[in-house]
């Protein structure tokens, strides 16, 4: 699945989508796609990342405590 690095605009591959969707991680594996050759992966945390139409992730895969009111 790629999406985009809200900082950079840069497009990334997620490696691990598991760690995607748990909300309780925090960071999530992902590839680089600018350039011509494909960039080591690396963890990047989760806050950082927007689909490439620009809207935010989905609460339910950042906030394991997104049901619980405060």
């Amino acid at each position: 699945m790629f999406l985009k690095e809200m900082r950079s605009g840069d497009l990334v591959d997620v490696v691990d989508m598991s760690s995607l969707v748990n909300p309780f991680t925090q960071h999530v594996t992902v590839q680089y796609q600018s350039g011509e050759d494909l960039a080591d992966p690396v963890a990047i945390d989760k806050q950082q990342l927007a689909f490439p139409s620009g809207e935010d992730l989905p609460e339910c895969w950042i906030n394991g405590y997104y049901r619980v009111k405060p």
